[in-house]
């Protein structure tokens, strides 16, 4: 192999763990929690909040769950089609049950959305994980931005948080239906806001932005919406990148598997 190609392969992520759904619950019309469980997660623990699991699903047209191959650059399966897997944000996890909470956006028809809304406790999935977090700790105010993506990891910001810093919320939502309770901290205003008719996800994240920052900002959801973030934070106005975190969750018109 060239060392081209070996610059090329990323590193190989934590081995998947076989679990079964134990129940779900639908939180809105556009999201699904899922609780999973099985002995392959004793052991397993979220670590610093905002961090990612991966979701593997039985692929499509089956109820039988095929484990994937690393191939150096992304999970496949034997016939060389990519692996149905979506990034989460585990919301909770409970090591005396074995079991891990995830929250699944399905306003967007997907294969891991669609099997989602269908889950039913016994359907087999693996995780694997935990992967990225983002440490924001140490600071004494906060902006967190996001849209229905977002919303586990906001939940975990707001109680892993100081009590006594200032946080500002923004969450943008499809519709009314997906405005939901959010972890309560003393110190939180929580703004939601509706994506206006006709037009695309993310679109009021720029708006949300004070005219005096935060010393932390976090900002989570449609790669568009965020980049167009980037793009005031860091080139105009100037915002050193060690005081920002920034990330594309998910791209609109292309389907999370």
């Amino acid at each position: 192999m060239s060392e081209q190609a070996l610059q090329r392969l990323r590193r190989e992520p934590p081995p998947f763990r076989r679990v079964e759904v134990r129940r779900t619950d639908r939180r809105s019309s556009r999201l699904v929690r899922i609780v999973l469980g099985g002995p392959e997660l004793e052991g397993f623990e979220i670590g610093a909040p905002a961090s990612s699991v991966r979701l593997l699903v039985p692929p499509p047209g089956s109820a039988e769950l095929v484990m994937p191959t690393w191939t150096g650059n992304q999970f496949e399966l034997a016939d060389g089609s990519r692996a149905p897997i979506r990034t989460l944000t585990p919301r909770h996890a409970d090591p005396a049950a074995d079991e891990l909470t995830v929250e699944v956006v399905v306003a967007h028809a997907g294969l891991v959305a669609d099997w989602a809304v269908a889950a039913a406790p016994g359907d087999p999935a693996a995780v694997s994980g935990p992967g990225r977090a983002d440490d924001l700790l140490g600071a004494t105010s906060y902006l967190l931005v996001g849209d229905e993506t977002a919303i586990p990891a906001i939940s975990q910001l707001l109680e892993a948080l100081p009590p006594d810093a200032s946080v500002v919320v923004h969450v943008e939502v499809g519709d009314a239906d997906g405005v939901l309770d959010l972890p309560a901290h003393p110190g939180a205003d929580v703004n939601w806001t509706v994506t206006p008719p006709g037009e695309p996800p993310g679109v009021t994240f720029v708006g949300a932005l004070p005219d005096q920052l935060p010393e932390k900002v976090w900002i989570a959801g449609e790669a568009a919406a965020v980049q167009a973030v980037r793009t005031v934070l860091f080139d105009e106005r100037s915002l050193p990148r060690s005081r920002a975190i920034v990330r594309g969750y998910w791209k609109l018109g292309r389907s999370a598997t």
